[in-house]
């Protein structure tokens, strides 16, 4: 992770910068692709401020905490960055699969209708097609007993489909150039 340190009203400390680099990299692992981290230390009277900004992973989270002691600041507001990033990504998840159950029960409400003709089961028969003109389809259709032909048109090498209409007569599906 790539971290910044500054520092405000404070001597600049390789200890301070050393101790916070080693905390962040922990959460490389709760990231997924390389973040950013800007860390500011301050010191206001008696009160050591530790505010930390993580940029990253389509996150962008912020924590500031202030305590007596400035390690136990960079702790406390590590915690409460960890405890976001980790509510980040179970709302992510959550998101990701509720769109893949609604993508499910649209599916499954599409094909209801069919699922209730074939009780529940979809029967699944592969076909072979081959080259032919419409007239020699009509012909194949009248032999087989299905309400539809698959073929593939002579003239055009498209591949079409024949079928009986409701009202008696034939219907043929063709592929638009």
């Amino acid at each position: 992770m790539q971290t910044s340190v500054t520092f405000k009203n404070l001597d600049p400390s390789e200890n301070l910068r050393s101790y916070v680099a080693d905390k962040l990299d922990r959460f490389d692992r709760l990231l997924n692709n390389p973040a950013e981290a800007k860390v500011v230390l301050s010191v206001e009277k008696f009160r050591h401020i530790a505010e930390i900004n993580i940029t990253g992973d389509k996150l962008n989270i912020n924590g500031k905490e202030e305590t007596n002691d400035m390690y136990s600041a960079i702790d406390m507001v590590l915690d409460k960055l960890e405890k976001q990033i980790k509510r980040s990504k179970q709302k992510i998840r959550k998101r990701r699969t509720n769109s893949k159950a609604r993508a499910k029960r649209t599916i499954a409400y599409e094909t209801s209708s069919f699922e209730d003709e074939t009780e529940g089961q979809i029967k699944i028969e592969n076909i072979e097609y081959k080259p032919m003109d419409i007239e020699e389809a009509v012909l194949q259709l009248d032999l087989v007993s299905y309400n539809f032909l698959v073929f593939t048109n002579a003239r055009t090498e498209k591949i079409n489909v024949l079928y009986h209409r409701k009202d008696g007569h034939l219907g043929l599906i063709q592929p638009r150039s």
